[in-house]
């Protein structure tokens, strides 16, 4: 099953290396997705920061094509917010239902994909 690497996880990973042994066994075993909502977070920091070596690589990560169903992302925030869940935003929405169209699960630091997981029946890497 592939894993969808969210931002929180390669902030982590470039900032302080936390969370490196498990991410690097994902990537040594070739387990690991991107989408280009992530690359749009993570891109242009580091392009600020020249670190052209590491935007090269994870351009080089197998990349999901983002086919957003608006629909279904209004119906995940109507479900969210019925459930008490305030706050959600539209991006972590779209990597649910990004990871969710490929049946990934999903790596991230960010709680709401916690908070979401039951509710929108989310696979999330322990």
């Amino acid at each position: 099953m592939s894993v969808l690497v969210d931002t929180s996880i390669w902030i982590e990973y470039f900032r302080s290396g936390n969370n490196s042994e498990k991410l690097d066994f994902l990537i040594d075993e070739n387990l690991i997705v991107i989408n280009d909502l992530i690359l749009a977070e993570l891109v242009p920091f580091l392009k600020v920061r020249n670190q052209r070596k590491i935007v090269k690589l994870l351009y080089n990560i197998n990349r999901l094509e983002l086919s957003i169903n608006w629909d279904q992302i209004i119906e995940f925030q109507f479900k969210c917010l019925k459930n008490g869940l305030n706050g959600i935003g539209i991006p972590d929405l779209i990597v649910a239902q990004n990871a969710k169209q490929n049946r990934c699960k999903i790596y991230s630091l960010d709680n709401h994909f916690s908070l979401m997981e039951d509710i929108l029946e989310l696979q999330l890497l322990d």
